[in-house]
């Protein structure tokens, strides 16, 4: 596809709003939701109060999509908030950013999603036990096979993805339909119950953790700025469409919950399982089964949106000198990212093989709200110090909307470190990580440069 001259993408633009849609779609939509609800059955005990944390859980995302989308639209390259970061703060915190990025927002969650999809499928097999080699290869394939599509291109990458997306979309309709049509279900079940536990406002900001983590994905398209169809409007309609369709969704399933069982069941153990004991409930045993489909489809779909959308940071900080720029090779006609996808596939690789992305997916959502945090309060920092900027979309009820997104992440991760100092401490550590690679890649450049 042609780019005008003023276009600062490297990348050929052939994403559309649909494809990029389906990508939030996938990266958000993945188990939280079909796993969340028990354990706040047990903490609020009170279905308004349960169905208001993903309410409020969708304004917050709403208020980071909003101010990502005046980001995304004014530098339509890719990248996503390493770019942001690195224009608002400077190369470091750009680099510390990415570092992240591949550590533990992508190729960790990559990794523990396609190990948690071959615990899943081995369910749908009548096989006694689960062994470790059998998941562990079963994870490998699910990685490989879906980085061989996107390796081949964005055409095989975006039939994929739309794929699995509407897949993923129709079977979570069609549970809700059936259970709809043919469950014995009681709206009644919304009432509070007499014995619901007293409100406590720590357990409600634990339960908004675990809603934000269900919608953390929200951003996605920002990553893939550099190859969307005209991204000044492509963006922040999906960015902004995305997110309401998905918090739509996650209202209604957990009002499908509470329809199906009351509050007081849903808090009975065990309560991970929570879509599977209101299939069982709704539809009989053999419900779980379908339940199950759905999680692997969900798990699939958020696996391919990572691989495709995380190499492209990768990519941004090759082409700005901050990793060696092999990173940044491309090949194909529509010239994919080849080596920068490759690098991450690996690196998921070895964490599923050494079982050690565990512990790094525990600290990485402190992390990761940090640096969305930073990445909306680029916003303010833009607006003031460089006021010319062009900005085809402007963040509305500014600075308002950006103010709230940050001021609730403050909130957030001081509870963080207030309630687990040791999560939190490793998972600054972990971030601070990065900085004598930093160090030892900007000496190498400036030997380098003086070689020259």
């Amino acid at each position: 596809m042609e780019k005008s001259k003023q276009d600062p993408s490297t990348l050929p633009r052939h994403i559309g709003w649909f494809t990029a849609s389906c990508v939030l779609v996938s990266s958000v939509v993945g188990t939280g939701i079909f796993t969340t609800t028990g354990f706040m059955a047990r903490d609020l005990g009170h279905p308004g109060l349960i169905l208001s944390v993903w309410l409020v859980g969708a304004l917050i995302a709403l208020a980071g999509a909003l101010s990502y989308s005046e980001l995304g639209a004014a530098f339509p390259v890719a990248g996503g908030e390493y770019t942001y970061l690195r224009r608002a703060y400077g190369p470091f915190l750009g680099f510390l950013s990415g570092w992240t990025s591949f550590t533990i927002g992508f190729s960790a969650a990559i990794a523990a999603s396609a190990m948690s999809f071959a615990a899943y499928f081995l369910q749908l097999l009548p096989l006694n036990g689960e062994g470790r080699l059998l998941s562990t290869a079963l994870a490998l394939a699910l990685l490989w096979s879906i980085t061989g599509f996107h390796l081949a291109g964005g055409g095989a990458g975006s039939a994929l993805q739309r794929s699995l997306t509407l897949l993923k979309v129709g079977a979570i309709l069609l549970f809700m339909v059936a259970g709809l049509m043919f469950g014995a279900g009681d709206w009644a079940h919304l009432i509070p119950a007499d014995t619901q536990p007293a409100f406590s406002m720590g357990a409600y900001v634990v339960s908004l953790v675990f809603v934000l983590y269900a919608y953390s994905g929200w951003n996605t398209a920002a990553y893939l700025a550099g190859e969307i169809t005209d991204p000044a409007r492509t963006i922040p309609r999906t960015m902004i469409g995305g997110t309401l369709f998905v918090a739509l969704l996650y209202l209604m399933l957990n009002g499908f919950y509470f329809y199906a069982l009351p509050v007081t069941e849903l808090a009975t153990p065990p309560l991970l399982p929570v879509a599977d004991k209101v299939a069982r409930a709704m539809l009989g045993l053999e419900a779980g089964r379908f339940v199950t489909v759905i999680l692997c489809l969900s798990i699939a779909g958020a696996v391919s949106a990572m691989v495709w959308v995380g190499s492209r940071v990768y990519y941004a900080m090759a082409q700005d000198g901050l990793i060696p720029s092999i990173f940044a090779n491309t090949s194909g006609r529509q010239c994919t990212p080849f080596n920068a996808i490759l690098l991450q596939s690996l690196w998921a690789s070895v964490l599923i093989v050494s079982g050690s992305f565990e512990q790094l997916v525990i600290y990485s959502g402190f992390a990761l709200v940090i640096f969305s945090a930073l990445a909306v309060g680029a916003v303010l920092i833009l607006r003031r110090r460089e006021p010319d900027l062009p900005r085809p979309y402007r963040t509305p009820f500014y600075p308002f909307i950006p103010a709230f997104y940050v001021m609730v992440s403050i909130v957030i991760v001081g509870s963080v470190l207030y309630e687990r100092p040791l999560e939190g401490g490793v998972g600054i550590a972990t971030v601070l990580a990065g900085t004598p690679l930093y160090l030892l890649w900007y000496r190498f450049r400036r030997i380098g440069k003086k070689g020259a």
